[in-house]
Protein backbone atom coordinates (compact mmCIF):
# COMPACT_ATOMS: atom_id res chain seq x y z
CA UNK A 1 0.00 0.00 0.00
CA UNK A 2 2.61 2.34 0.83
CA UNK A 3 4.69 1.38 -2.33
CA UNK A 4 1.30 2.37 -4.28
CA UNK A 5 0.86 5.98 -2.35
CA UNK A 6 4.12 7.10 -3.13
CA UNK A 7 4.17 5.81 -6.68
CA UNK A 8 0.74 8.18 -6.75
CA UNK A 9 2.54 10.91 -5.04
CA UNK A 10 5.67 10.99 -7.47
CA UNK A 11 2.76 10.97 -10.68
CA UNK A 12 1.18 13.73 -9.24
CA UNK A 13 4.59 15.68 -8.83
CA UNK A 14 5.28 14.93 -12.08
CA UNK A 15 2.45 16.42 -13.55
CA UNK A 16 2.24 20.05 -14.34
CA UNK A 17 -0.34 22.36 -12.17
CA UNK A 18 -4.12 21.31 -13.74
CA UNK A 19 -4.58 24.95 -15.52
CA UNK A 20 -1.81 24.48 -17.30
CA UNK A 21 -2.69 20.65 -18.51
CA UNK A 22 -4.85 22.16 -21.13
CA UNK A 23 -3.40 25.21 -21.48
CA UNK A 24 -3.11 24.97 -25.69
CA UNK A 25 -4.56 22.18 -28.03
CA UNK A 26 -2.62 20.78 -30.43
CA UNK A 27 -3.02 20.56 -34.34
CA UNK A 28 -3.94 17.17 -35.56
CA UNK A 29 -0.27 17.03 -37.09
CA UNK A 30 0.89 17.47 -33.39
CA UNK A 31 -1.17 14.65 -31.94
CA UNK A 32 -0.46 12.38 -34.73
CA UNK A 33 3.01 12.65 -34.10
CA UNK A 34 2.44 12.05 -30.49
CA UNK A 35 0.67 9.28 -31.17
CA UNK A 36 3.72 7.77 -33.59
CA UNK A 37 6.06 8.54 -30.57
CA UNK A 38 4.18 6.64 -28.20
CA UNK A 39 3.31 3.94 -30.16
CA UNK A 40 6.48 3.12 -31.88
CA UNK A 41 8.44 3.14 -27.84
CA UNK A 42 6.00 0.91 -26.56
CA UNK A 43 7.52 -2.59 -26.35
CA UNK A 44 4.02 -4.41 -26.81
CA UNK A 45 0.89 -3.21 -27.03
CA UNK A 46 -2.62 -4.70 -25.97
CA UNK A 47 -4.58 -5.78 -28.81
CA UNK A 48 -7.99 -5.92 -27.97
CA UNK A 49 -10.82 -8.26 -30.34
CA UNK A 50 -14.51 -9.28 -29.65
CA UNK A 51 -15.21 -12.62 -28.27
CA UNK A 52 -17.47 -15.64 -29.54
CA UNK A 53 -19.93 -13.94 -26.28
CA UNK A 54 -19.59 -10.45 -27.47
CA UNK A 55 -16.80 -9.56 -24.58
CA UNK A 56 -13.48 -8.08 -24.87
CA UNK A 57 -10.63 -10.68 -25.15
CA UNK A 58 -7.19 -8.75 -24.77
CA UNK A 59 -3.67 -10.12 -25.41
CA UNK A 60 0.25 -8.45 -25.24
CA UNK A 61 1.26 -8.38 -28.87
CA UNK A 62 4.88 -7.17 -30.40
CA UNK A 63 3.99 -5.06 -33.26
CA UNK A 64 5.49 -3.00 -35.78
CA UNK A 65 6.11 0.54 -35.42
CA UNK A 66 2.93 2.26 -36.97
CA UNK A 67 3.44 3.80 -40.70
CA UNK A 68 2.55 7.04 -41.72
CA UNK A 69 -0.83 6.59 -41.63
CA UNK A 70 -0.59 4.74 -37.97
CA UNK A 71 -1.81 1.47 -40.19
CA UNK A 72 0.01 -1.14 -37.73
CA UNK A 73 0.99 -4.92 -38.66
CA UNK A 74 1.48 -7.74 -36.44
CA UNK A 75 1.77 -11.49 -37.26
CA UNK A 76 0.35 -14.62 -35.36
CA UNK A 77 -0.44 -18.28 -35.97
CA UNK A 78 -3.37 -18.91 -38.29
CA UNK A 79 -5.07 -21.07 -35.51
CA UNK A 80 -5.19 -18.51 -32.70
CA UNK A 81 -8.25 -17.82 -31.14
CA UNK A 82 -7.86 -13.70 -32.61
CA UNK A 83 -7.83 -15.04 -35.99
CA UNK A 84 -10.98 -16.40 -35.34
CA UNK A 85 -12.67 -13.97 -33.71
CA UNK A 86 -11.19 -11.28 -36.36
CA UNK A 87 -12.72 -13.13 -39.16
CA UNK A 88 -16.52 -12.90 -37.33
CA UNK A 89 -15.75 -9.60 -35.93
CA UNK A 90 -12.83 -7.28 -37.51
CA UNK A 91 -13.42 -4.02 -35.03
CA UNK A 92 -10.13 -3.74 -32.76
CA UNK A 93 -8.50 -1.49 -29.87
CA UNK A 94 -5.12 -1.22 -29.57
CA UNK A 95 -3.93 0.37 -26.44
CA UNK A 96 -0.07 1.86 -26.04
CA UNK A 97 0.90 2.96 -22.64
CA UNK A 98 3.47 6.29 -22.75
CA UNK A 99 7.26 4.99 -21.78
CA UNK A 100 7.64 8.50 -20.98
CA UNK A 101 4.59 8.63 -19.34
CA UNK A 102 2.00 9.89 -17.91
CA UNK A 103 -0.19 8.60 -20.74
CA UNK A 104 -1.63 6.53 -23.24
CA UNK A 105 -2.89 6.10 -27.28
CA UNK A 106 -5.65 4.16 -28.01
CA UNK A 107 -6.44 2.98 -31.54
CA UNK A 108 -9.55 1.91 -32.56
CA UNK A 109 -9.40 0.29 -35.82
CA UNK A 110 -10.41 -2.64 -38.34
CA UNK A 111 -8.78 -5.36 -38.72
CA UNK A 112 -8.13 -6.81 -41.96
CA UNK A 113 -6.05 -10.62 -42.14
CA UNK A 114 -3.41 -11.03 -44.53
CA UNK A 115 -1.57 -14.28 -46.14
CA UNK A 116 -0.10 -12.50 -49.01
CA UNK A 117 3.98 -14.15 -49.25
CA UNK A 118 4.53 -10.30 -50.56
CA UNK A 119 3.39 -8.40 -47.95
CA UNK A 120 4.35 -11.03 -45.25
CA UNK A 121 8.10 -10.37 -46.52
CA UNK A 122 7.31 -6.25 -46.43
CA UNK A 123 5.94 -6.47 -42.88
CA UNK A 124 8.31 -8.76 -41.15
CA UNK A 125 10.02 -7.95 -38.07
CA UNK A 126 12.80 -9.99 -37.53
CA UNK A 127 12.30 -10.91 -33.45
CA UNK A 128 9.45 -12.68 -34.92
CA UNK A 129 11.49 -15.04 -36.84
CA UNK A 130 12.16 -17.48 -33.97
CA UNK A 131 8.48 -18.42 -33.20
CA UNK A 132 7.61 -18.99 -36.98
CA UNK A 133 9.39 -22.06 -38.17
CA UNK A 134 7.60 -21.20 -41.71
CA UNK A 135 6.41 -17.39 -42.63
CA UNK A 136 4.71 -18.30 -45.66
CA UNK A 137 2.73 -21.47 -44.01
CA UNK A 138 2.42 -20.73 -40.11
CA UNK A 139 2.04 -16.84 -40.08
CA UNK A 140 -0.65 -14.97 -41.12
CA UNK A 141 -0.55 -11.39 -40.67
CA UNK A 142 -2.92 -8.84 -39.23
CA UNK A 143 -2.90 -4.93 -40.58
CA UNK A 144 -4.78 -2.64 -38.33
CA UNK A 145 -6.06 0.48 -40.39
CA UNK A 146 -7.27 3.45 -37.46
CA UNK A 147 -10.67 4.70 -37.59
CA UNK A 148 -9.57 6.85 -34.06
CA UNK A 149 -6.92 7.13 -32.11
CA UNK A 150 -7.00 8.83 -28.26
CA UNK A 151 -3.95 10.33 -27.39
CA UNK A 152 -2.84 11.50 -24.02
CA UNK A 153 0.65 12.19 -23.28
CA UNK A 154 2.27 14.90 -20.60
CA UNK A 155 5.90 15.14 -22.33
CA UNK A 156 3.91 15.89 -25.72
CA UNK A 157 1.36 18.33 -24.43
CA UNK A 158 -1.45 16.43 -25.28
CA UNK A 159 -3.04 16.20 -22.19
CA UNK A 160 -6.94 16.17 -22.74
CA UNK A 161 -9.80 18.01 -21.15
CA UNK A 162 -9.10 19.08 -17.70
CA UNK A 163 -12.74 19.14 -16.53
CA UNK A 164 -13.95 15.72 -17.82
CA UNK A 165 -10.55 14.03 -18.31
CA UNK A 166 -11.35 13.32 -22.47
CA UNK A 167 -8.66 12.60 -24.48
CA UNK A 168 -8.05 14.18 -27.01
CA UNK A 169 -9.37 12.50 -30.04
CA UNK A 170 -7.76 12.32 -34.37
CA UNK A 171 -10.43 10.80 -36.60
CA UNK A 172 -9.71 9.13 -39.35
CA UNK A 173 -13.01 8.48 -40.20
CA UNK A 174 -15.46 10.96 -39.60
CA UNK A 175 -17.57 10.76 -37.05
CA UNK A 176 -16.37 7.61 -36.15
CA UNK A 177 -15.11 7.79 -32.77
CA UNK A 178 -18.69 8.00 -31.72
CA UNK A 179 -19.96 5.11 -33.42
CA UNK A 180 -18.99 2.10 -30.87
Amino acid sequence: MRQVALFLLVVACALPPPAQLHAQALSRAQLLSAARDVMSAAPFVAFATVDEQGRPAVRAMDALAPDGDLIVWFATNPRSRKVSQLRADPRVALHYLDADGPGYVTLNGVARLVEDPALKAGHWKEAWTPFYTDRDASVILIEVTPLWVEVVSVPHGANGDPDDWRADIVEFVEGSSGCW
